[in-house]
């Protein structure tokens, strides 16, 4: 049985343990509220450009853009995976990754070549210790999304895509539903599926008037659809980041809680203990005498 000493060692380790992870569980649950107040605050852009970009898809159907047309053969295959720069998450980006590879394996086996674009630091680790191949990678965004970070990733594999180097792009990321539930999806972002494009509107049509064209402005508008739909991923990813480890941190507290109360329980027997055999010893010394 360890000396009490040894177990006041224990207690005051874990109790600067759980000071930290009180604190961080403090921090994530200011953060949490900003992050899912900014991923709200972006889901109003994301439906109404989906409905303008439908009506001008529908309105012109002789016109049909690379990202709206379906290949047969899929060869190629590009995959943007959404994970966080920082870990202490719980299983967050573990479930993600998990879930990636089993698309990835998956494509593998119909024989299609994969290319990765990561975002966040834990998904590029992730995929360099794989081996796999990746064009493209974004690390370090901090705790606020920014467009102008994310395009130029996307945008190689935008490009490989529309010069038909791919036939397909999929995007992984963590969905958030509430704070105590987070999901990894698989979303199919090109070519972009009916669901995505599905035009809403029942009673009123539009006639649009282009400058200069109805093809260029369509070209521009799934451009930034397709930007749209990103940012919203990675809203949604840091949402569900910040959610997963306030709940982690709050665990660890508890648990630190918890062992502390053990480690206290066994100081308290161990201090007994020495009281005792100091008594035994001193009355064992007087009746000798």
């Amino acid at each position: 049985m360890p000396g009490s000493k040894e177990i006041r060692t224990k207690i005051k380790s874990v109790q600067n343990t759980r000071k930290i992870t009180k604190a961080m569980e403090m921090v994530a649950a200011s953060k949490m509220r900003r992050a899912q107040e900014r991923m709200r605050a972006a889901r109003p852009y994301a439906e109404k450009i989906r409905t303008i970009t439908a009506s001008l898809a529908t309105a012109n159907p002789e016109y049909r853009h690379p990202f709206l047309t379906h290949r047969d053969d899929t060869r190629a295959v590009g995959l943007i995976v959404v994970t966080t720069d920082k870990g202490l998450c719980g299983g967050m980006n573990t479930n993600v990754l998990r879930a990636s590879l089993l698309k990835m394996r998956a494509l593998e086996s119909k024989g299609a070549k994969l290319q990765l674009t990561p975002i966040g630091t834990k998904g590029l680790g992730f995929m360099n210790r794989m081996g796999a191949k990746v064009v493209s990678s974004v690390i370090g965004l901090g705790d606020t999304p920014h467009l102008e970070r994310l395009i130029g990733a996307v945008k190689v594999q935008l490009d490989a895509y529309a010069a038909g180097e791919i036939d397909a792009v999929y995007l992984a990321y963590t969905r958030f539903i509430n704070t105590m539930s987070q999901e990894p999806v698989i979303e199919q972002l090109l070519p972009l599926s009916t669901d995505h494009l599905k035009d809403d509107r029942r009673e009123f049509a539009w006639d649009y008037l282009y400058e200069p064209d109805a093809a260029s402005v369509l070209d521009d508008l799934l451009l930034r659809y397709i930007e749209a739909l990103v940012f919203q991923a990675v809203a949604e990813n840091m949402a569900s980041e910040q959610s997963a480890r306030m709940v982690a941190m709050k665990a660890a507290s508890d648990n630190a809680k918890k062992v502390i109360g053990d480690l206290q329980l066994s100081y308290n027997k161990a201090r007994q203990a020495s009281i005792t055999k100091e008594l035994s010893e001193i009355v064992g010394g007087a009746a000798a005498v």
